[in-house]
């Protein structure tokens, strides 16, 4: 497969899952891929991740267990793709599979959920739909904090479940999108500082924080220039989201999440991250941006439009570059 066929492959994805999404009944039926993938990695984790070990046994136990998900991923992904480009409108088929792997539109519906909630039902309800896409204790946070957990999480995600596995699907077609897409959800299972998992998942944390560094910084530089393009937003300019990108992102606890923040956080005018909760432990994080601290559903609905003009100027990146490669390779 060549990387124009690749990013081909990557733009018609884009487009099916941004206008599609992942069917309801196929999800009831069939499930998921991340679904099949999370089965796995509990199904190793239980195999292997052993409390009377030593850490680092549990670490080399861990690092096995990300060896094995990441083969048991790759090579029928090889073969999968390889055996529908030999089909009729194979490349069809490819692109629809590999839609499999994006999140566009679900990202979109869950953060408008938490903005809708909040302006019919109230305070409880945000908690409520905030709970389904964020970690943290969501009875410990008033209205403004649930509007900035959904911001905050749109802004990771739109790295993590949307740019990344486009990064990746150019540069190594479905095998490499399904690679990415299950370091990333070992990551979300196991990734965490907890005295369960800190030392088996030691390996899946970092490795997902390696192949999320490209897509986070290219994440933020989408989000600037979606500012750049919407000046209707009525909030500062790309400058903002730029200054705040510089001084703050580094700052962040994760080597990732700070970039697609900190540009978020300027382009709305907001203040995000700081000190947050999870499973009742405080945990002390720097803040990204230096805007207001009280965002709301509208901001919510101002992030949401912003991230529909990235991901807008993500898929007219890739269309580009595609054209690049055809008009040099013919």
């Amino acid at each position: 497969m060549t990387v124009q066929a690749h990013l081909i492959a990557a733009l018609a994805a884009l487009l099916i899952e941004a206008l599609v999404g992942y069917p309801d009944p196929l999800t009831r039926h069939v499930g998921h891929p991340v679904v099949w993938m999370g089965r796995l990695i509990d199904a190793l984790e239980g195999r292997l991740n052993r409390h009377t070990w030593t850490d680092r046994s549990r670490r080399g136990a861990g690092a096995l267990a990300l060896l094995i998900l990441i083969l048991a991923v790759a090579i029928p992904s090889v073969g999968l793709e390889c055996g529908l480009r030999a089909l009729p409108f194979g490349a069809v088929a490819v692109a629809l599979a590999a839609s499999t792997l994006l999140a566009q539109r679900s990202l979109y519906a869950h953060v408008a959920r938490v903005a809708d909630a909040l302006d019919g039902d109230g305070l409880a309800a945000g908690r409520a739909a905030v709970a389904h896409i964020v970690g943290r204790d969501p009875d410990r946070l008033d209205a403004a904090g649930v509007a900035r957990a959904a911001i905050e999480s749109l802004a990771e995600n739109f790295s993590d479940a949307v740019v990344a596995p486009a990064l990746w699907l150019i540069v190594g077609g479905l095998a490499g999108g399904a690679v990415y897409k299950a370091i990333n959800t070992a990551d979300s299972m196991i990734g965490h500082r907890t005295a369960r998992h800190q030392a088996f998942g030691w390996g899946a944390a970092r490795l997902d924080d390696l192949v999320n560094l490209p897509a986070s910084r290219l994440a933020a530089l989408l989000i600037i220039a979606a500012a750049v393009v919407t000046p209707g937003l009525g909030r500062p300019s790309a400058a903002a989201a730029w200054t705040a990108l510089r001084r703050d992102a580094a700052r962040h606890r994760s080597p990732n999440a700070g970039y697609p923040e900190a540009a978020t956080a300027g382009a709305l005018g907001l203040k995000l991250a700081g000190a947050r909760f999870y499973g009742g432990v405080r945990v002390a994080d720097a803040c990204m941006g230096d805007g207001r601290w009280e965002a709301t559903a509208g901001d919510i609905r101002v992030a949401l439009a912003l991230y529909q003009c990235a991901d807008a100027l993500l898929m007219t990146a890739v269309a580009a570059l595609a054209l690049i490669v055809w008009r040099v390779a013919g």
